[in-house]
């Protein structure tokens, strides 16, 4: 018997762990974005969201979140990240964060436009930053928004 293919890229999964005051306000709140929702991995504190195959958001409310973590949690208002999700164009930037604010979200900060990359964001009900992006990559290579591949 032989191991993986060295050659074979791994595909990984990323699971993205945030804490919440309310996991049924959070589950209505993705779905309402249009994430869909695993039971499989829901118990009465922890709900788990699909953004894609590959990428999971559990959440969990405080005392469930305090057993995770070897140091204390981060004070509401403040931000040790920001979540970005990468968008198909400019509209779905902006339909995303309108779905956001429509459903319990709140505004971060203005849309930023380079002509090249725009993107917008929004925080979600327990103020975690989400942002979206969208890039012409061959744009922002022609004006050095990012380095030449070749």
């Amino acid at each position: 018997m032989t191991g993986p293919d060295p050659e074979e890229p791994i595909m990984r999964m990323a699971f993205i762990n945030l804490p919440v005051a309310d996991k049924e306000v959070t589950k209505s709140f993705f779905t309402a974005l249009g994430f869909s929702l695993n039971p499989q991995f829901e118990d009465e504190t922890t709900a788990c969201v699909v953004l894609e195959e590959n990428i999971i958001v559990l959440v969990h409310e405080p005392e469930k979140w305090k057993q995770f973590l070897h140091t204390d949690p981060a004070p509401k208002g403040s931000n040790e990240f920001m979540l970005a999700l990468s968008c198909a164009d400019r509209a779905e930037c902006d339909a995303l964060k309108a779905k956001a604010l429509a459903n319990g979200g709140a505004e971060y900060a203005p849309a930023v436009d380079f002509g090249w990359m725009y993107g917008t964001s929004f925080l979600d009900p327990d103020g975690h930053i989400w942002e979206t992006s969208w890039m012409d990559v061959a744009a922002a290579t022609e004006v050095g928004g990012i380095p030449d591949a070749s």
